[in-house]
């Protein structure tokens, strides 16, 4: 997270504003691309985490294999309509200044690229989540972690076209992190070593699942990718900066939560595959209120020192940069609740009647903020928008899949929702109070943060944890404290 913030500083720097702005927009105009891609991640890595519940290793080959072809087929697709629609609209429409169109050009074949050797890779990544070995995902995060130092190190020395070098270097840095993961699993997980199958009812099976998925990642993209377009096109690339800033400190937040649901999702799959409904259910509950735990840890701080953060990490402050990242991680905290509930949703495979209602709810975004900008609202308006629809979502997505998976709705109100809002009342009650009293600098930075952390912490201990959550982390920090005195 640390050298994530730091790198992004010496990027801004070393671009400047409107180039950095530029990469933004065009690296969001081809995440629109991935609205398959994401549906049959999901699918895929279901599949697979469904099959090694359950422990059919031949189905389990069939899936990898069946899952490879379709993400062959899917880069063919991509790279046809990148290089036709795609291509125009980049070029005619996206708000770019004239004498940077060739670099944009660049950038967006180079995210094409990118993506579809994206595409390939998913099912490795999946059988590596399936299997739950983290530590591969830990050596490999060190091994690109040292390489975007390396890049940053580059860009500043390079006299060359800061934004060409940035996106070669990116491509070439993609292209070695999926090179790696291939060959990892080509050694260490039997069912990765392709043969050509052709698998009718289980290709059905997962393009059917994948073809639901797809309303709810379209709506998920249009509220990022098309929402930026928005911004881009009433705003310029200047906005486009700022809110490529929010995105690379939510990023750094999320560093933590991500990977903590990442080996907890097939955790949850297993558990259904298995038929246990009451381990599954723990899951979710203490899933969504640590990850939800983990998030409040470092956004009270950063949401209370938003402005002098910025300033300390930034040379330049691009306008509504503030606003963008506290909103950005508003939004962000309200989502951490429903990041168990998909795994759960997606394990029963009944799907359907969830992503067309939540689909329906979430695409309302855009619309709306286009009407907005349209009637001449500020950008903030954007946030204000996607904040209530994702409030609503919040509740909604709890309706739909409780009786799918046999879970209490009012329980998991009031050990998640209701817990959660007293926890961050309680956490935030003395950082705010310090940020009144003591005049704005870098001790005040400290002090907020220092305080905000211990009130965090024991308030999640007193208030969020139920008693055997308590007895857990006490044995755990007995059990630790135990093996340093060896």
């Amino acid at each position: 997270m640390v050298i994530s913030l730091f790198t992004s500083r010496i990027i801004l720097d070393s671009l400047g504003v409107d180039n950095f702005g530029i990469y933004n927009v065009v690296g969001g105009f081809v995440a629109m691309f991935s609205l398959m891609s994401s549906a049959l991640t999901n699918s895929i890595s279901r599949f697979l985490t469904f099959e090694l519940g359950k422990g059919d290793t031949e189905k389990l080959k069939r899936v990898f294999s069946t899952s490879l072809n379709v993400m062959f087929a899917l880069s063919i697709v991509v790279l046809l309509v990148g290089e036709t629609v795609g291509l125009w609209f980049l070029n005619y429409k996206v708000n770019i200044p004239i004498e940077r169109m060739g670099a944009a050009n660049l950038v967006y074949q180079l995210s094409i690229a990118t993506f579809i050797m994206g595409l390939v890779s998913v099912p490795y990544n999946a059988s590596i989540v399936s299997h739950e070995k983290m530590t591969a995902f830990a050596y490999i995060g060190i091994f690109e972690i040292a390489m975007k130092l390396v890049i940053v190190y580059t860009l500043y020395v390079s006299p060359f076209d800061k934004l060409k070098t940035y996106a070669i270097l990116l491509f070439l840095l993609s292209l070695s992190i999926r090179l790696i993961y291939g060959i990892y699993c080509n050694r260490h997980f039997q069912e990765t070593h392709y043969k050509f199958v052709f698998d009718k009812p289980l290709l059905r099976q997962m393009t059917g699942f994948a073809g639901w998925n797809f309303l709810a990642q379209g709506a998920y993209q249009l509220n990022g990718s098309g929402v930026n377009l928005l911004i881009n096109i009433f705003f310029g690339v200047t906005l486009n900066a700022a809110r490529g800033i929010a995105y690379q400190v939510n990023n750094a937040v999320c560093q933590f939560t991500s990977n903590f649901m990442v080996a907890l999702t097939p955790q949850i799959t297993k558990s259904y595959a298995a038929g246990e409904l009451a381990e599954m259910h723990k899951l979710i509950f203490r899933g969504a209120k640590f990850s939800y735990f983990l998030t409040l840890f470092f956004l009270i701080p950063i949401c209370v020192e938003t402005e002098y953060i910025l300033n300390l990490w930034l040379i330049e402050v691009p306008d509504y940069t503030v606003s963008f990242v506290r909103w950005t991680l508003y939004i962000t905290a309200i989502n951490m609740f429903s990041g168990t509930l998909i795994p759960a949703l997606h394990a029963t495979g009944n799907i359907k009647r969830y992503m067309i209602i939540v689909g329906l709810v979430e695409i309302t975004n855009f619309p709306l903020t286009y009407i907005a900008f349209k009637l001449g609202a500020d950008p903030l308006y954007s946030y204000y928008i996607y904040f209530g629809v994702y409030l609503v979502l919040m509740f909604l997505r709890l309706y739909l899949i409780k009786d799918l998976i046999k879970m209490s709705g009012k329980q998991f109100v009031s050990e998640v929702y209701v817990k959660s809002a007293v926890v961050t009342a309680l956490a935030a009650i003395l950082p705010l109070l310090l940020m009144f009293i003591m005049p704005d600098g870098f001790l005040r930075l400290v002090t907020i943060c220092v305080v905000s952390a211990i009130s965090t912490i024991v308030s999640v201990y007193a208030f969020g944890f139920t008693v055997d959550e308590k007895a857990m982390v006490v044995n755990f920090a007995r059990n630790k404290f135990r093996s340093l005195l060896k």
